[in-house]
Parts: structure tokens; C-alpha cells; sequence
């Protein structure tokens, strides 16, 4: 195996046994808390729906690609890359969406109680099943360019003239315009929330810096009401961190991306294509983890389900004595 395709491997293999695990340990959790408290907060449930999203965009790619390149199984005929690409283009880009609203969701929270924004949060807290529902019919409809374009590398490799080359898949447009067109449809699709996002961030630090600000003057403040402020702040640390992130990782992939459009070269090369995965698939295995060491719930079923785990274990090895 050449030492290219090794590296790719393993780099897809990392991701995937970071990424499978930590968020299907998010998803056990929250759907655990929905079944011991009959119901789930709404930033819990944005949060559920990312960790989804993430691991669909994990599984369908990398661990594929990862199976693929070690040739321990592949599925990457004509009608697997167009539903691999389908599942990972949608799922990603739901990914993007869902860490917006979480971050709108937090600056939401930030609003005073009855005034005009906070009536808008209660009001999104309400319909989230709708807005779910949007974004899966926005994204899919977007994403439906891969089932119409997308083929199995093996037996197309002739037809790179309008394609994109994603190592076992090609992604052959008719024309220049169309492909032009879909690649800006995306970058846009990932700017628009992108900006949307930091500029939610920003207003939650700023949030955070004049509440601290106001109790660091007033001490009572401070004792009475330090453990809901420590709560608040954590939850609004927890959304810039996975905004910052977002920002870096789909950051680059997108201007990767658009590298990929304006640069004819890289149209037959699959490394560029293997750096936007790379990137894009990072986010979703690295916010996972940011999720689990700030949340609390998360971390306390963790701790109680390890707990459960060694008192069993000892007991079976003293009742073995």
C-alpha cells in the first residue's frame, strides 16, 4: 500500500474511532435524560439533534472511506457514491445549521425576561420540531445534486471534464455553469450561518463580560446568585467553543473549496478533496468531546454509569471468591 493512501486511511480511521464513539456517547446520554425526566430542555435537544447529525457525517464517510482504502469493504459503486455523498452532503451541512441554532438559541437566553427577544426564544422553544423539520427539507433539497451527479470512480474515470474527484467517487456536472453554480449554493449555504453564528457568539461574550462586570461590583450579587451565573456561563462557553471551531474547520474546507472551483488542476486531484473531508469531518468529531467535558448532565450519567459499572464488577469478583 502506497504511502499516500496509508496516511489517508489512517487519517479517516482516526476521525472515525473519535468521532463514532464520542457521539453516540452524546446521543446515549441525552436520549437517557429524555427517558429519566420525560422530557428534554430545548438547547438539549438541539444539542441531541447535532451530535446526530455529526455522527451520520462521521459514519458515512469517514468510517467508509476508512474501510475502503484498507479494501475491507467498499460500497462505492455508482448508486453507493450517490448515496454516501447525498447522506454526507445533507448531514454535514444539517451539522452547520444545528451549531447556529444552538448559538442563536444561547444569545436568546441572554435576553431580559419580557422583552421582545425573549418572547422570540420561547417561541422558537416551542416550535423546534418545525425548525428541525425545515432545516432537513432545505438541506436535502440541496444536497440533491449528488444523487443526480455523482459516480463510482472505477468505471468513470473518462468523465473528469466538469467533475470533482473525491477519490471513489466523481462528481460530474454537465456543464462549467452547473458546477460553478452548486459550488457557490454551498459556500453560501456555509457562509450565511457562519456569519450568523459569530456574530451570535459575539453578543453572547459580550453578554458575559458586562454581567461579570456588574457583579464583580457588586458582592451580593455575586453570592446570590453564583451558581445560576456559573451555569450561564458554561452553556454560553460551551456554544462559542463549538462556534469557534465551526469557524476554523469549515473555514478552511470551504476555502478549500473554492480553491477547488477556480483552480482547473485540482478538479482531477483527489487530495484537496480529501482535505475538505478531512476538515469538515473534524468538527464533527472533535465537538462531541466539547460537549461531554462541559456538560453537566452528560457528565454526570457518565460518572453514575461508571460507578454502576465497577460496584457490578466487584461484587462479581468478590462473589467469585
Amino acid at each position: 500500500m502506497e504511502s499516500e493512501i496509508l496516511t489517508r486511511g489512517l487519517l479517516y480511521l482516526s476521525l472515525t474511532l473519535l468521532g463514532v464513539p464520542g457521539n453516540s456517547i452524546v446521543i446515549w446520554a441525552f436520549v437517557r435524560l429524555a427517558y429519566q425526566e420525560r422530557h428534554l430542555l430545548p438547547a438539549d435537544a438541539i444539542v441531541l439533534h447535532l451530535a446526530s447529525a455529526n455522527l451520520i457525517v462521521v459514519g458515512v464517510r469517514c468510517l467508509l472511506e476508512s474501510l475502503a482504502t484498507f479494501q475491507l469493504s467498499d460500497v462505492f459503486s455508482d448508486t453507493g457514491c450517490k448515496a454516501v455523498i447525498f447522506l454526507y452532503r445533507t448531514s454535514r451541512s444539517l451539522s452547520i445549521w444545528l451549531t447556529f441554532v444552538l448559538s442563536a438559541y444561547q444569545c436568546l437566553s441572554t435576553a431580559a425576561p419580557g422583552s421582545r427577544w425573549a418572547a422570540v426564544r420561547a417561541l422558537a422553544a416551542r416550535n423546534l420540531g418545525c425548525i428541525f423539520l425545515v432545516l432537513w427539507l432545505i438541506n436535502t433539497s440541496m444536497s440533491s445534486a449528488a444523487v443526480l451527479f455523482s459516480l463510482s470512480s472505477r468505471n468513470n474515470s473518462s468523465l473528469m471534464q466538469h467533475g470533482i474527484n473525491v477519490q471513489f467517487c466523481f462528481v460530474h456536472f454537465p456543464s462549467k455553469l452547473s458546477r460553478d453554480a452548486n459550488g457557490a449554493a454551498q459556500v453560501s449555504r456555509d457562509v450565511l450561518p457562519m456569519a450568523l453564528m459569530t456574530t451570535a457568539s459575539l453578543i453572547i461574550l459580550f453578554f458575559l463580560y458586562h454581567h461579570t462586570h456588574q457583579v464583580k461590583s457588586v458582592h451580593k450579587s455575586t453570592c446570590s446568585r453564583g451558581g445560576s451565573l456559573s451555569s450561564e456561563r458554561r452553556a454560553a462557553i460551551t456554544v462559542v467553543t463549538l462556534v469557534t471551531l465551526y469557524v476554523i474547520f469549515y473555514g478552511v474546507d470551504n476555502g478549500l473549496w473554492v480553491y477547488t472551483l477556480t483552480v482547473k488542476e485540482t478538479m482531477s486531484s483527489s487530495v484537496v478533496s480529501d482535505l475538505r473531508v478531512f476538515f469538515s469531518s473534524l468538527y464533527a468529531a472533535v465537538s462531541p468531546f466539547v460537549i461531554i467535558v462541559s456538560n453537566k448532565k452528560v457528565k454526570k450519567l457518565l460518572k453514575c454509569e461508571l460507578e454502576e459499572k465497577l460496584l457490578l464488577n466487584t461484587e462479581t469478583a468478590l462473589s467469585s471468591v
